[in-house]
């Protein structure tokens, strides 16, 4: 079994830059190693079998090239305490477009559908015993993203290992847009 999930990666002007803004928040355990990317789609334990469907019906996914356009930060959730800080990207109508044909794909497959709206954006970091006035205050304190719109040519299929310094993401396959 493999743990797997269908992103977005970043290219590397964003993901230094993403870096860059990691620290400064107690209670923050953030992303290691530049692993950044934007998850289209999580799948959690997949069995060979339906691994193989998948491949399948991921190949057959269709759209266009498009740019991500960076979009601030924020948190989930957006009320209560929270538990994720994350980097927004714009919900460009071509991202809604590839999101929705890689949900069809997925369910295609055999997986059940998605049960939360899809929310563009790139984990920066998990909060555990983070202060919700310590979170807003880095959030108030954060510049705006100033990063050049990123070029999507393809999306892809991550694996990932759970580990006690957090998941370790690695690369299976590519599927190109055009």
């Amino acid at each position: 079994m493999a743990r797997l999930f269908l992103a977005l990666s970043l290219p590397d002007s964003w993901r230094q830059a993403l870096e860059r803004r990691c620290h400064g928040l107690p209670g923050a355990r953030w992303i290691r190693d530049r692993q950044f990317h934007l998850t289209l789609r999580f799948l959690g334990e997949t069995d060979a079998e339906q691994e193989a469907q998948l491949l399948v019906e991921a190949g057959r996914v269709r759209s266009s090239p498009f740019e991500l356009r960076a979009a601030g930060f924020g948190i989930f959730p957006p009320r209560g305490r929270p538990r994720v800080l994350w980097a927004g990207v714009h919900a460009e109508p071509a991202l809604l477009a590839l999101q929705a044909e890689v949900e069809k794909a997925v369910r295609r497959a055999g997986f059940p559908p998605e049960g939360r709206a899809f929310h563009p954006h790139i984990t920066l970091g998990r909060l555990q015993n983070a202060r919700p006035a310590e979170v807003r205050r880095w959030l108030a304190g954060q510049l705006p993203l100033d990063l050049p719109p990123a070029a999507v040519t393809s999306f892809d299929l991550y694996s990932s290992q759970l580990r006690p310094e957090g998941a370790r993401h690695r690369l299976e396959r590519s599927f190109p847009l055009f």
